[in-house]
């Protein structure tokens, strides 16, 4: 089971952290937009109109489930499962993709996700409604074979936890 858990977290890191550093970008900008403007919308807000406490925001906004269940199929039978697992996939999957926390297993729900949003949601809007999503797919596919790189946790967690000298995490 170690050995499965070191797969998943250790991340591979380029010849010059330069590199590491140019893959970081991306990485950090889609899970920061992912988190906040797309995965954060589909949660309601915390506050009533009034002012006061409202626990509304545990629950996944009226018109996600109902966009979900017009897919059909599964979807329809699970229109609140859906929702709150791209919702989750989104918020939660794009802010451990910004920290490079479990970068890919994140990547993995992400990349699910997308891959829903292109043939369920955006199909026949054309390519340039597609874009969106396309971009975080691609994004999504490229963390879950590279990882964090050396600019996120997993790679403290993987030095520390596994004792793997820097040379040995490596593409090179």
């Amino acid at each position: 089971m170690k050995n499965v858990i070191k797969k998943i977290i250790t991340p591979i890191t380029m010849p010059h952290w330069s590199i590491d550093l140019l893959f970081a970008f991306p990485r950090i900008i889609c899970g920061y937009f992912l988190a906040v403007n797309f995965g954060g919308s589909k949660f309601g807000v915390p506050w009533s109109p009034e002012g006061s406490p409202d626990l509304g925001f545990l629950e996944v906004v009226e018109w996600f489930p109902k966009d979900i269940a017009e897919y059909g199929g599964i979807f329809a039978l699970f229109p609140v499962f859906f929702a709150w697992m791209g919702a989750a996939s989104e918020a939660i999957g794009g802010a451990f993709l910004l920290l490079g926390f479990k970068t890919r297993i994140a990547s993995f729900l992400i990349m699910c996700t997308m891959l829903v949003a292109i043939f369920f949601q955006k199909w026949d809007n054309g390519l340039w409604g597609m874009l969106p999503a396309m971009g975080f797919l691609w994004i999504s596919i490229y963390n879950l074979v590279l990882g964090s790189g050396r600019f996120g946790i997993d790679y403290i967690i993987s030095k520390k936890w596994f004792k793997i000298p820097k040379t040995s995490l490596s593409l090179i």
